[in-house]
């Protein structure tokens, strides 16, 4: 597997969703998608296409691994598993600050205002 040299400085939104869902621990490709729509109010729907590209590129990046070695694997199982480098985890957490800061200089710009 090619890795590349560097994960990138910002994250696409796609990437960003799935980096977001793997915070909390290992998922399976379904419950990725699902933990994407609970975490955006079901305002981002992912398709296969979109999560498995997206799944490979941030293991390619370094940012996630898919698991192998699951203790409760069933012999016929065929859903991949995935999970968070400590790198990965790191660019979640700067990406979070980085949106964070994003919306607080938006809100101050508006006078504090709501944005709706």
């Amino acid at each position: 597997m090619n890795r590349r040299a560097k994960p990138p400085k910002s994250l696409p939104a796609a990437s960003l969703h799935v980096v977001l869902a793997l915070l909390d621990g290992e998922l399976h490709g379904y419950a990725v998608m699902q933990r994407v729509g609970e975490l955006s109010d079901g305002a981002v729907k992912m398709g296969p296409g979109t999560l498995y590209g997206t799944l490979n590129r941030l293991v390619d990046d370094g940012l996630v691994v898919e698991t192998t070695d699951r203790l409760d694997r069933d012999e016929g199982e065929r859903r991949r598993y995935y999970e968070l480098t400590a790198n990965g985890r790191s660019v979640a957490l700067v990406e979070l600050a980085r949106l964070r800061t994003l919306v607080d200089r938006v809100t101050r710009t508006l006078g504090g205002g709501a944005i709706a």
